[in-house]
């Protein structure tokens, strides 16, 4: 008694009613549904561009008055001096030396990131300055404790933006790529030939 292995017909085959209704709801959904517009890599490329940019203009800004402030804490020389002179936008302040081997030079205060003290011809106040390059003089309390810099901090925020924003894209691409990879129902055959 043996069993006779019975054959189907390709053509007498009938996929089951589950798989009929998952390509029919699959087509209807498709339709519905518009595709997707990848990100292009210029997109990509132009973020981080940016990013990098606003990354270098955070470092200019930076670094000069940083290592300002760091040269006078390191080799400066405290003085007493009279402000001079203030423009009105403020765009210079020049400054007397008072109380120092400088006494008499007027010199021009340092800028802090495009910043300079609040202050008005006649006042005292306290500095100091690079004996070896008289011409770099910043406030003193400026020296012991810098203040923040908006432009600075606006910009490295405006790069952290940018990067976040493209690290999003490249994910969003990657995860659009791989749906668009996956075969749809109508590409599987599930009868052997």
């Amino acid at each position: 008694m043996t069993k006779r292995n019975r054959k189907r017909r390709a053509s007498g085959y009938r996929l089951p009613p589950r798989i009929e209704e998952y390509r029919r709801s699959s087509a209807e959904f498709r339709a519905r549904k518009p595709a997707a517009s990848i990100p292009q890599r210029r997109v990509i490329l132009v973020g981080f561009g940016f990013s990098l940019l606003c990354a270098g203009m955070a470092l200019i800004l930076w670094l000069p008055p940083h290592s300002l402030v760091q040269d006078l804490r390191s080799r400066g020389v405290d003085a007493v001096a009279t402000v001079t002179a203030v423009d009105n936008k403020p765009k210079y302040v020049k400054v007397r030396l008072v109380s120092s081997p400088e006494a008499g030079n007027e010199v021009k205060l340092s800028d802090y990131a495009g910043m300079y003290p609040d202050t008005r011809t006649g006042d005292a106040m306290a500095v100091t300055y690079d004996p070896e390059k008289p011409y770099r003089i910043l406030q003193r309390s400026w020296v012991k404790d810098p203040p923040t810099s908006l432009h600075t901090c606006l910009v490295a925020a405006l790069g952290l933006f940018f990067l976040v924003m493209t690290v999003f894209v490249i994910i969003r691409r990657r995860k659009i790529l791989r749906m668009t990879e996956i075969p749809g129902p109508e590409a599987v055959s599930l009868t052997k030939p």
